[in-house]
C-alpha cells in the first residue's frame, strides 16, 4: 500500500487532483457486510486513490475501524488510512494500536485529538496527549507511518481566540510531522481559501485537501454543521428551506451544490478532494461524473 504523501507527488507531477473517501464504522454487523461487499465495490469504480475510516467518539470503533482499513486493503487494493485519535488513551495504548496497525500493513494514519463520547468538553487522558500535536510527534517518532491531519478553514469550534490562532496550531502540527491535511466540511469556499492563503503566507507547503460534504437532507446538514461548528451560508440556508419536505429533491441539489462548489476549488488549485460519503455512493458518484474525474464504464 502506499504512503499518501507520494499518492499526491504522484498526482501533482501528473497534474491531476487526489480523489478520497471517508467511511464510519457501521454498528452492525449487515452494515459492515453493506460497506465491505456492497458500496466500497461501488465507489472503487470511480477510481479513488485512497480511503480513509473515522475512529469514533472516544475511540469506541478501533477494533472495527482498524478490521475494516485492513479489509479495504486486502480484499479491495485499496490503500486505506485509519483515523487515530487523544481521546481515552494513554500513550501506552496508542502505541499498541499503532502497532496493531503495522503489523496489518496500516501505513497511514490521521492524527486527531477527537471527540469524547457523548459530547461535552475535551479532556486529557491520564498518561494521554492533550493536543493532537503530540500524538502527530508520537507517530513520526515510531516511525513508518504517513501522518496527516485535521485543518479547520472556519476554525475549530473549541478554539475561542480566532481562527487565526487554530490556523496557527495547525502550523505546529505539520511541524511535528503531519504531512497532509484533510479540512472539515466547509460550504463557502472563500473560507478555504483563505485558510489555505494564511498557511501558504506561513510557509506551509504540504497539501491542504478540502473536505466536502454533498447534501443529503435539510434536517441532517443543519445537525452536522452545528455538531462540528460549520455555517452554513444564507443562501444556501435559504435555498434548504425550499427542500424541507422533500429528501430526494434535497439530495439533487446537494449534488448540484457539491458539484459547483468542487469545480471551483479544483480551478482555484486544491491537490484534491475529500469526500465525507456517509457510507453512500450515490451523491459522490454523481459529482465525481458531473467532474468528469470517474471513469468512463
Amino acid at each position: 500500500m502506499q504512503f499518501i504523501r507520494d499518492i499526491h507527488a504522484r498526482k501533482a507531477a501528473l497534474r491531476q487532483p487526489v480523489i478520497s473517501f471517508e467511511f464510519f464504522p457501521p454498528k452492525t454487523d449487515e452494515g459492515d457486510r453493506t460497506l465491505l461487499e456492497k458500496t466500497i465495490p461501488a465507489l472503487k469504480q470511480l477510481g479513488p486513490d485512497y480511503c480513509s475510516v473515522t475512529y469514533g467518539a472516544g475511540g469506541g470503533t478501533r477494533d472495527k475501524t482498524l478490521m475494516i482499513v485492513d479489509r479495504i486493503q486486502r480484499e479491495h487494493t485499496l490503500t486505506a488510512m485509519s483515523h487515530l485519535t487523544c481521546v481515552n488513551a494513554t500513550t501506552d495504548e496508542l502505541r499498541a494500536v499503532l502497532l496493531q496497525a503495522r503489523a496489518l500493513g496500516i501505513r497511514n494514519i490521521l492524527a486527531l485529538r477527537g471527540d469524547p463520547p457523548g459530547g461535552g468538553g475535551f479532556a486529557r487522558t491520564e498518561g494521554g496527549f492533550e493536543f493532537s500535536s503530540q500524538l502527530v510527534a508520537f507517530i513520526k517518532e515510531m516511525g513508518g507511518f504517513c501522518i496527516g491531519a485535521a485543518g479547520f478553514p472556519e476554525g475549530h469550534a473549541a478554539c475561542k481566540e480566532g481562527r487565526e490562532v487554530d490556523w496557527d496550531r495547525l502550523k505546529l502540527k505539520i511541524e511535528a510531522g503531519a504531512e497532509f491535511i484533510l479540512t472539515q466540511l466547509f460550504f463557502d469556499n472563500e473560507d478555504f481559501f483563505r485558510f489555505r492563503d494564511y498557511l501558504a503566507k506561513k510557509g506551509v507547503t504540504v497539501p491542504i485537501c478540502p473536505g466536502i460534504i454533498p447534501i443529503l437532507s435539510a434536517s441532517q446538514i443543519k445537525r452536522f454543521t452545528a455538531l462540528c461548528g460549520a455555517a452554513l451560508p444564507s443562501p444556501l440556508l435559504a435555498s434548504l428551506e425550499k427542500y424541507v419536505e422533500d429528501e430526494e429533491a434535497c439530495a439533487e441539489f446537494g449534488i448540484e451544490y457539491a458539484t459547483r462548489q468542487c469545480a471551483e476549488l479544483l480551478r482555484a488549485g486544491a491537490p484534491g478532494l475529500h469526500f465525507y460519503t456517509l457510507n453512500k455512493v450515490r451523491s459522490t458518484s454523481q459529482v465525481l461524473r458531473n467532474l468528469n474525474l470517474a471513469p468512463a464504464l
